[in-house]
């Protein structure tokens, strides 16, 4: 009985990193998502609040940049090549835009 619960203990302990890495998985369609609201923060008329549009493109790119950092820790789907490299695209867009309106 005590070796059975130590291996049952032992399957659970070595399990939760597994489900952990699971659940920083991004789906297709989060990507998506993800990206939809990033084209309409950049298709936003410039603002006379530099800092206010800076902070924005800022957050937008953590955002993005953190959507395809949990894109590339799944190494399952059909579809995940083509999604890392429209994250890669979108992250390089929004990088140029920080550099032009930011100054950065």
């Amino acid at each position: 009985m005590t070796r059975l619960c130590i291996l049952l203990a032992s399957i659970l302990l070595n399990l939760t990193p597994i489900l952990a890495v699971a659940s920083e998985c991004i789906s297709s369609t989060d990507i998506a998502a993800s990206r939809s609201r990033l084209a309409a923060a950049r298709s936003q008329p410039p603002s006379t609040d530099t800092d206010k549009v800076c902070r924005a493109y800022a957050v937008s790119f953590y955002e993005l940049v953190t959507a395809r950092q949990a894109a590339a820790n799944c190494a399952h789907g059909n579809d995940r090549q083509r999604d890392l490299e429209l994250l890669d695209s979108e992250i390089d867009a929004f990088n140029n835009a920080l550099a032009s309106r930011c100054g950065g």
